[in-house]
């Protein structure tokens, strides 16, 4: 077995303990798309691990997202992302640790595109922590939201169309990654409560926050009309559908879809 093969394994290993949503998908997608999707997503996950880190003190995070976002605009090398995160080697998880080789397994066509969306969410994460997460309105939380899950819709786009041409719209891409986001936020507020941080806009309870999200996910299902080809409209669909579930499974007053739900979701959209 190469040594690339060994990398890819390890990189779908690494995806399966740190994505409970985002592994299923990509592992379906087919050759070539599953390694771009993989690196984009384990390094957005790499550099999200930092800015949620609940040890590490903010100046600390602002700047190792600073020098990321600097060094994924720049030709480097794994010896530069060691020698940034040796202080900090027993804090930061696998994921963070391992940055270059999730660099190093996307396709050249694409990886430039992919470093610098990432380098993009990075700047604006370190910009983030320094605010402490303060968001006054529902601007300040497009603005978040467009940094830590709109630059997702970004990138995945630009891979679509790197991969076969499929042409999709990236103000919708955006919208489906804040949609994404805003479930997120809902599913977390209380434990995000529990560390002093909340997401939602002042003044808004979660009646706000649903409608934000339920807003954004009409979008994201505009987002997938277009889409033809059956391997990225199946993975735009599982988290679609999660998310949706999700939502109502929280307006019932449940904390999160059960096993089975996910499991017969994922099993609905595979199978239409």
């Amino acid at each position: 077995m190469s040594e690339t093969t060994d990398l890819h394994n390890e990189a779908i290993e690494i995806l399966k303990a740190t994505s409970r949503t985002f592994f299923i998908p990509i592992s379906l997608l087919t050759s070539g798309l599953k390694e771009a999707v993989a690196s984009a997503y384990l390094c957005m996950r790499a550099i999200d691990e930092i800015e949620d880190h609940e040890e590490l003190p903010s100046i600390v995070k602002s700047d190792l997202l600073q020098a990321v976002s600097q060094m994924l605009r720049t030709p480097t090398t794994e010896h530069n992302f060691n020698e940034l995160f040796n202080p900090y080697h027993s804090k930061l998880p696998e994921v963070t640790l391992r940055l270059s080789d999730w660099v190093a397994i996307c396709p050249l066509p694409i990886r430039n595109k992919m470093l610098e969306a990432t380098a993009v969410m990075a700047e604006g994460m370190a910009n983030w922590v320094t605010k402490d997460w303060i968001i006054n309105d529902e601007k300040d939380l497009d603005d978040y939201t467009y940094y830590v899950a709109g630059l997702v819709g970004v990138m995945l786009t630009d891979i679509w169309e790197w991969y076969d041409g499929t042409n999709t719209d990236k103000e919708l891409a955006i919208a489906f990654g804040r949609g994404l986001q805003s479930v997120n936020i809902l599913r977390n507020h209380t434990e995000d409560a529990e560390r002093g941080v909340s997401f939602y806009p002042n003044g808004w309870g979660f009646k706000d926050m649903l409608a934000y999200a339920r807003r954004n996910l009409a979008l994201a299902d505009e987002y997938i009309k277009g889409i033809k080809t059956e391997t990225i409209l199946h993975f735009c669909q599982i988290p679609l559908a999660l998310a949706h579930g999700t939502l109502n499974a929280l307006t019932d007053g449940k904390e999160k879809m059960s096993r089975s739900e996910v499991t017969e979701t994922v099993s609905r959209v595979v199978g239409k």
